[in-house]
């Protein structure tokens, strides 16, 4: 929505409706908290790749990279997704070659045929990091689920997009965010999107892939990178 990154004063009459969320939300959050909301705990470290704003802010990008790193490393990474925009007969749903973005969403399609990785695509991420487990990985990749807290996690990566940042700064609907900012002060790392980053941003920068051969001399230097 383009007016939360113009701030017209008319968004202000939505401003009941973001305390609203505020409510809900931090409520939302308090039960898992306090252990009232069920948490699956994975028997293999989790790393969430997330955003605090709505759209998409290169987390993808960010998560193929991870994918590749962790296998240079000696890991065996498993993705794990919402899939937005695919509609499957049934979940926990994991992709094959054959697998179109109609049934399982575009991201996780693009994940699983650019990295070769297991891709499980559900709504409740428990259940798709359980079913990554039993196909043998050791370690997930959440693309997105930042706000999902019924899944554990033991990293957090913030993506920012450089550019649109944060917008006006207030929650849904009266802006982009998701979460406060405070939240930004409780993860493990933020990945700036194009830049300029801020203090204690780490600033990742996309880059077009010309041939077959530069993408593997890209994912030989992200294996070598420790």
């Amino acid at each position: 929505m383009r007016a939360w990154y113009k701030a017209p004063t008319w968004l202000w009459l939505l401003a009941p409706l973001s305390a609203l969320f505020a409510l809900v939300s931090g409520l939302r959050r308090w039960l898992f908290r306090r252990g009232f909301k069920a948490v699956y705990r994975a028997p293999v470290p989790v790393i969430v790749v997330g955003n605090l704003t709505v759209g998409g802010n290169g987390k993808t990008p960010l998560v193929v990279w991870l994918v590749e790193w962790l296998r240079g490393q000696g890991y065996r990474p498993g993705v794990i997704s919402r899939g937005y925009g695919g509609k499957a007969e049934r979940y926990p749903l994991v992709l094959d070659k054959t697998t179109p973005a109609a049934e399982a969403g575009d991201e996780p399609v693009l994940i699983h045929r650019r990295t070769g990785c297991p891709v499980v695509v559900g709504p409740n991420r428990g259940e798709a990091a359980a079913r990554l487990v039993a196909l043998g990985v050791d370690i997930i990749v959440s693309d997105d689920g930042l706000q999902h807290y019924a899944l554990a996690r033991d990293i957090e990566l913030v993506v920012v997009d450089g550019k649109r940042r944060f917008g006006n700064g207030h929650l849904l609907p009266m802006g982009p965010l998701r979460e406060g900012l405070w939240r930004l002060g409780r993860v493990s790392a933020v990945i700036n999107n194009g830049g300029p980053a801020r203090a204690g941003e780490f600033l990742m920068q996309l880059a077009p892939v010309k041939d077959k051969a530069q993408l593997l001399q890209g994912r030989e230097k992200a294996r070598r990178m420790a």
